[in-house]
This record gives C-alpha cells, sequence and structure tokens, in this order.
C-alpha cells in the first residue's frame, strides 16, 4: 500500500483529502510573535482579514518535522511506501522538513518529491497520485509520473496590487509607486520552481483576458491537461474565468482552488491563477 500526503500549499478542500486518505500538513503563518497552523487555527478567510490589518507583512515557515512523525509511524506499522508531495523547494522549507522527518525512520520507505510548482498545480499531482495509488500502480512507476508531469507543468499569477509585492521586498518602492499610478497588473509564473514576472497588463481586465489568451495558446483541449483556476478571495470572478475557459476549452469542469495563505502573503487579497500541463 502507498500512502500520499500532501500539505495546505494544494489548497485542495479538506472534506476532499479527508475521503481520500490524504492526510495533509500545515504551512506556519507568523504575524509578529505569534505563530498559526493554516489548518486548524488561521483559514484564508481570517488571514485575509489579519494581512490587511498589518502594517509588516508575516512570513511563513514550512511544517516541522515533527509534524510528520505520526504520519510515518502509521505508515511503518501498516508497512506502507510514503510518497510526500511537497511544494518547490525553491520557495518552502518543506522538502527539507519532509526529508528531515523521514530519517528518523530508517526502516520506512518514504520519497519526497520536489513538485517545484504550488497551489492548484500540486493539488493536482496530489490527486493523480492518490488516483494511482487507489488503482495499485507501485511506487517507482507514480515517481516516474510525476515527475514528467513536474516538468510540463505551467502556471500563471495575476496579482492585483503591487503592494504584498512591495512590502515583500520583491521589487522597489519607486516601481511600485509608478505600478499604482499606472494600474499595472503584473502576471507571475513559476519557473523551474522559482516565481518570476512574466509580463505586466495594464488593467486587471486585460489582465483577465491575457489569462485567458495564455490558456487558449498553451493549454491542451483535453482533461489531461488538468487545466484549474486559483483564486484569493475573488469567488466570482474565478467562477466566471472558469466558466469562459470551460467554453473555450471545451471542458466538462474546471475544479477552482483557494489559495493558502503561504501564497497570498506575497500574491495579496484578489490574486487569481490558472494552471494546467502541456502535451509532452
Amino acid at each position: 500500500m502507498i500512502k500520499i500526503v500532501a500539505d495546505t500549499t494544494a489548497g485542495l478542500p479538506r472534506d476532499l483529502t479527508a475521503k481520500l486518505g490524504i492526510p495533509v500538513l500545515p504551512q506556519i503563518v507568523i504575524f509578529g510573535e505569534t505563530s498559526y497552523r493554516d489548518d486548524t487555527e488561521l483559514d484564508t478567510a481570517a488571514f485575509l482579514q489579519k494581512l490587511r490589518a498589518s502594517p509588516q507583512l508575516p512570513k511563513t515557515a514550512a511544517p516541522p518535522p515533527q509534524l510528520y512523525n505520526p504520519i510515518f509511524e502509521e505508515a511503518a506499522k501498516k508497512g506502507e511506501t510514503v510518497i510526500v508531495l511537497a511544494p518547490t523547494s525553491k520557495a518552502s522549507g518543506t522538502v527539507r522538513s519532509a526529508e528531515v522527518a523521514a530519517q528518523d525512520f530508517p526502516g520506512l520507505d518514504v520519497r519526497v518529491v520536489d513538485s517545484l510548482t504550488i497551489a492548484g498545480n500540486l493539488a493536482s499531482l496530489v490527486l493523480m497520485a492518490a488516483r494511482w495509488a487507489s488503482e495499485g500502480m507501485g511506487a517507482d512507476e507514480i515517481v516516474a509520473r510525476l515527475n514528467d508531469l513536474i516538468a510540463r507543468q505551467r502556471i500563471y499569477f495575476l496579482v492585483d496590487t503591487l503592494e504584498y509585492l512591495q512590502k515583500g521586498g520583491r521589487i522597489g518602492g519607486a516601481k511600485a509607486l509608478l505600478g499604482k499610478i499606472l494600474q499595472v497588473k503584473p502576471i507571475l509564473t513559476v519557473r523551474d520552481g522559482q516565481v518570476e514576472p512574466f509580463e505586466q497588463q495594464r488593467t486587471k481586465r486585460r489582465a483577465l483576458a491575457r489569462l485567458v489568451e495564455i490558456v487558449e495558446e498553451q493549454c491542451p483541449k483535453s482533461d489531461d491537461a488538468h487545466l484549474c483556476v486559483m483564486q484569493a478571495d475573488a469567488m466570482e470572478e474565478a467562477e466566471a474565468l472558469s466558466a469562459d475557459l470551460r467554453s473555450r476549452m471545451n471542458l466538462s469542469s474546471i475544479p477552482i482552488y483557494e489559495l493558502p495563505p503561504a501564497i497570498v502573503v506575497h500574491a495579496g487579497p484578489k490574486a487569481m491563477a490558472v494552471g494546467f500541463f502541456v502535451q509532452g
């Protein structure tokens, strides 16, 4: 048997992961001197409320290694193989935490997979891995398939405001001021596991239209592309985007995932994103 392990950066609904038997580790969000687990102590709505009121950008931390211990202990007792699907190691310490935790279980087969991505694409990888495991696929083949998909993932974020990028030191103050004057809406991407600027649009309306163009240009018109939409405090717009893309891409459904706090720290409220996998 194979146990798939995820964390909150995937943005998967808790009822779904519980139904599938997927343990989900939290990220730690730190406001000043107070730390919160983002699975039981701080959801995205509460986080956004605190974020808007905070003069300083909160910090985030990966789950400490000891949080993996109960999961690994149970897997060891059952003789299971564990596959941990973690967010990109270039933006999170989750991979390292899982690897450190695994060292305390030398007899347990633990595969820590660096997804080199975040949010909805990570959610898609977790769900695919869980399905393959339920179908009896071996760990070697699951990891090989995951690595193939990881190399083909694409994700594009629309940031509603430059404020949080500025607070996080991602751009200089002058550029932030200029951006506010010009109403520049940055579109970010994840390339080789790192968040990088992709392009800028003058208005949010144009930026949303550009997300649609990117999907039409790059995303295969197939369920195998696992096209998804992501949002933070922008469900109405996300639903409209999902409906538009379903029509354009001739897909029966496109899931909408809520961006988790560890990502909204940098993207800010009203951020939206699209994620998918291109053909090999």
